[in-house]
């Protein structure tokens, strides 16, 4: 059987900042992020199964990213547990995000990937994630690299 690769888009707003870089970027901002998220599988081949032809509906594909990703990220502050005042923000505003990790781009794909590799369908593989911070900046993740 054929194997499809299937492509869902979300778009969120975060801010973060980056404790103890040399640039512009160490004080506290925001993008407009675009994810795409690509998985990978077989279509439904049961003629009664009502996901007939879909490798995943779009739908469930949604909800998983929506429920465990974007509600938890979108409008938030995400800063680095290293960063002198997290706590305090934390408590003052409700969408602050503390992280083990700097939060870079890059280091959002690969936390993104740990959050939605167990949550996908057993016969689903994560294929790539593409994270867009600008317009013409993003990181990438493939299972193939990994």
């Amino acid at each position: 059987m054929t194997v499809i690769r299937v492509t869902k888009e979300f778009k969120f707003e975060m801010a973060h900042a980056l404790t103890n870089y040399d640039g512009k970027c160490k004080y506290i901002h925001g993008h407009s992020y675009v994810l795409n998220i690509t998985v990978a599988g077989q279509p439904n081949c049961q003629q009664n199964n009502p996901k007939l032809g879909m490798v995943i509906d779009f739908g469930d594909l949604k909800k998983i990213v929506n429920d465990n990703i974007i509600e938890r990220f979108d409008h938030s502050l995400v800063l680095s547990k290293i960063a002198k005042l997290a706590d305090n923000l934390k408590h003052e505003y409700q969408k602050v995000e503390i992280v083990d990790y700097q939060p870079t781009c890059e280091n959002l794909v690969i936390h993104f990937t740990e959050i939605l590799q167990p949550l996908l369908p057993q016969n689903i593989v994560l294929h790539h994630l593409r994270l867009n911070e600008t317009a013409t900046s993003y990181a990438e993740w493939f299972a193939n690299d990994n």
